[in-house]
């Protein structure tokens, strides 16, 4: 402490519930929320600068701009939500609390202060076959807790849990820091929906 300040940033909480559509078949999980000055809606992947709605977009309706309102300043979190929803897919992240050590929403900034409870995650969605981590952060947090080896990007690794048989794929990241185009990220993503037969 110096002069009543801590050297450190503060704790953050996460601030959103896990999102576990009943019947998921796919769970979702990236690192922690951007900061929420950055959000276009209260939902997960909300910074416009993050790509991930625009390759469901592209994959499901060959429009990366479907899950836009139309003035494309938002996500439309409700449209999002019914898609989900039908489809299977749960979504949440790796860390329930972090530490940002810079004013940023990188991942390589990230302080996992409370990794999330995977194992209490996946026993509320009993259905779930298949989990995918959406960078390098969440990755390390997944196969650490649960003791999975390491996919490379693009691929899976197979694990067992409990009497459940499951696969972890591990994608490109949807940030646009990740260096690949929009369009060869979601080859990645279509590759694994198809052998899920999401798609």
């Amino acid at each position: 402490m110096t002069d009543g300040f801590s050297l450190f940033p503060p704790v953050e909480l996460h601030p959103l519930q896990p999102f576990l559509p009943e019947g998921a078949k796919l769970l979702m999980l990236g690192s922690f929320p951007p900061q929420k000055k950055r959000w276009s809606m209260d939902f997960f992947y909300p910074n416009l600068q993050n790509d991930m709605w625009r390759i469901f977009g592209f994959i499901f309706f060959g429009d990366k701009d479907y899950f836009l309102f139309s003035d494309k300043k938002a996500f439309d979190k409700e449209r999002i939500i019914c898609f989900l929803t039908k489809k299977g897919i749960a979504l949440y992240d790796t860390a329930s609390s972090v530490r940002r050590l810079q004013d940023n929403a990188s991942d390589k900034f990230l302080e996992v202060v409370e990794p999330t409870d995977l194992t209490c995650l996946l026993q509320r969605i009993p259905d779930c076959r298949a989990v995918v981590t959406t960078g390098q952060k969440a990755t390390d947090v997944f196969c650490t807790q649960l003791h999975v080896a390491e996919p490379p990007v693009g691929g899976k690794s197979p694990f067992d849990w409990g009497e459940r048989s499951m696969n972890l794929y591990r994608m490109p990241s949807s940030s646009r820091a990740y260096p690949l185009k929009l369009e060869k990220k979601a080859e990645a993503y279509r590759l694994m929906f198809r052998d899920l037969d999401l798609l």
